[in-house]
């Protein structure tokens, strides 16, 4: 049925070329290629809006399907119009021969666009399920760092094929394209020692997504610098950091160099508070209100309160707290040290670091007065 509706397209086609006889072979093919254009537009174009008012707005998933594919299936139409047009059109052999070439291309690019949209479109639909805006979003950021690694590595990988392919249509380029592939020749070993970097975080990529040692909004130290892991790429790391700059790292750093991930087993995190204070200072006393000040802000709990150094002028004393995220711990860390310096400063003043210096004052000593000497008078 399918190849009696072609043939009675082509027929059609046929019947209007005859119709334009009188007319330059070139107008008849512009005619018909631009009309082959036209009613292949027209019919998708019906056909978009007759399955959005089957679909309706009670289904988003397909409406978003349908925005993200209608661009790949238009070209589909249009290649598949010109196809059909092709052989009704009065051209020229040389003139044949280039829109055949330039069609074989299209197609390519076609079957290219057409997987990456169709991995697109299946990523977005599996990473529904998970959700950001909760606490514990450990598994949400596994698997949605996992999955956008991995959909950039295949993009690149199907945008490689895709030129690959395209490079073999030419005659002339057609050893590359085949090198692109084969990775044979000494063209391929210089592409393959240019591309090396690329190569290598591409390979870091894939490993990253596997193994996962960094995962979205994860809370890492990179180079001395605190922040959460804002982008994956499938080149860098984008990490957003506590003053809001912004520290690009490749994915390869992450392979290669050590590196502190706060938050790699769970969101949970455990935050320090260290206060400098004087010796007189009363430790129970600051871990009762330490313990009450975190109950009073329901984001964490305080673990302990020790003293955990000293000096010849101070003690250091040390409070843990831990929260459901990095986040909660960093902000309770912050306003537990604020509150217990506002009450060491009104109820235990004496419990800050003073410095001390002692005046030693010398032994008196008895020592023999000198015996006055007579003034002698004359006589």
């Amino acid at each position: 049925m399918q190849h009696d509706l072609f043939r009675g397209i082509e027929a059609d086609l046929a019947a209007v070329g005859g119709a334009l006889s009188f007319a330059p072979a070139w107008v008849v093919s512009l005619i018909v290629l631009v009309g082959a254009v036209a009613v292949a537009w027209l019919l998708h174009a019906a056909i978009l809006a007759l399955l959005r008012r089957v679909f309706g707005s009670e289904r988003p998933y397909l409406q978003s399907i349908l925005n993200a594919t209608k661009n790949p299936t238009r070209l589909a139409l249009l290649v598949a119009a010109l196809a059909i047009a092709l052989p009704s059109a009065p051209v020229g052999p040389e003139t044949a021969s280039v829109i055949v070439q330039l069609l074989v291309l299209a197609t390519i690019c076609l079957l290219g666009w057409i997987a990456a949209t169709a991995l697109q479109i299946s990523a977005t639909l599996y990473l529904k399920r998970f959700r950001f805006d909760v606490e514990d979003n450990l598994l949400a950021r596994k698997h949605v760092t996992q999955v956008r690694v991995l959909v950039r590595v295949l993009d690149t990988v199907i945008a490689l094929v895709t030129i690959g392919f395209a490079l073999m249509t030419f005659e002339t380029v057609r050893q590359y394209g085949v090198s692109l592939f084969a990775s044979a020749g000494v063209a391929g070993i210089v592409a393959g020692l240019a591309a090396r970097p690329v190569l290598t975080n591409l390979l870091a990529g894939i490993q990253l997504a596997v193994t996962q040692p960094i995962r979205l909004e994860d809370a890492v130290t990179v180079e001395n610098e605190y922040g959460w892991i804002e982008e994956i790429n499938s080149t860098y790391v984008v990490i957003r950091l506590w003053d809001l700059r912004r520290l690009v790292v490749p994915l390869s750093y992450f392979i290669e160099k050590p590196f502190y991930n706060w938050t790699r087993q769970a969101a949970a995190n455990i935050g320090s508070v260290l206060l400098c204070l004087d010796y007189a200072a009363p430790v129970d006393r600051i871990r009762e209100k330490a313990v009450e000040f975190a109950a009073q802000s329901k984001t964490g709990t305080v673990s302990s309160v020790q003293v955990t150094g000293t000096s010849p002028q101070a003690i250091e004393v040390r409070i843990l707290v831990s929260a459901d995220s990095a986040a909660s711990a960093s902000n309770l860390c912050a306003d537990l040290r604020e509150r217990l310096i506002a009450f060491l400063q009104q109820e235990h003043p004496e419990a800050l670091p003073r410095q001390r210096s002692e005046v030693v004052q010398p032994p008196a000593r008895n020592v023999a007065k000198p015996a006055p000497v007579p003034l002698s008078r004359g006589g």
